[in-house]
């Protein structure tokens, strides 16, 4: 019971940082686009401020779920004496997980740091230039995070 809540927690903290970014990119961006450039700005940089507060509780929650399912998993195969072999789909999860972090960090405490300067001293070209800096990273991102749920399904962990 204990280990199911802790994977729904997981799988629900990873759809809302992913469908966060699908949501921004596919839906949000392009309804902005009629605004003047620094209304957009102003309003992406308020929009991604809240986001990334959920994006960095959805990421805590991630680690601290995953390494305790990994644990327990550990813990159930040795307790008997078995050796542990951790799956391939856990292993690319994993790697592909810490890889989304890293990319979020960089977006996180570069390029918004840029876009929030720009928007504070109405800088709106460097403005606009951090946004789409940020637009590259959140699509990668997504990408990703759209491979993770793919092996998620095909190696059968969800």
């Amino acid at each position: 019971m204990f280990y199911a809540v802790l994977k729904s927690i997981h799988l629900l903290s990873l759809v809302a940082w992913v469908g966060g970014m699908f949501f921004t990119l596919v839906c949000l961006r392009p309804a902005l686009a009629p605004l003047d450039g620094p209304v957009r700005l102003r309003l992406m940089a308020d929009v991604m401020q809240r986001f990334f507060a959920v994006v960095s509780v959805a990421i805590g929650l991630m680690l601290v779920s995953g390494v305790w399912m990994l644990w327990s998993a550990v813990r159930t195969t040795t307790a008997p004496g078995l050796a542990f072999n951790m799956p391939l789909d856990w292993h690319a999860m994993i790697v592909l997980g810490l890889l989304m972090i890293a990319i979020f960090g960089h977006i996180r405490l570069n390029l918004f740091k840029r876009l929030q300067r720009a928007v504070q001293v109405q800088d709106w070209p460097a403005g606009a230039a951090a946004l789409g800096s940020i637009r590259v990273w959140v699509a990668v991102n997504l990408c990703i995070g759209v491979i993770v749920i793919v092996v998620m399904r095909v190696g059968g962990a969800a």
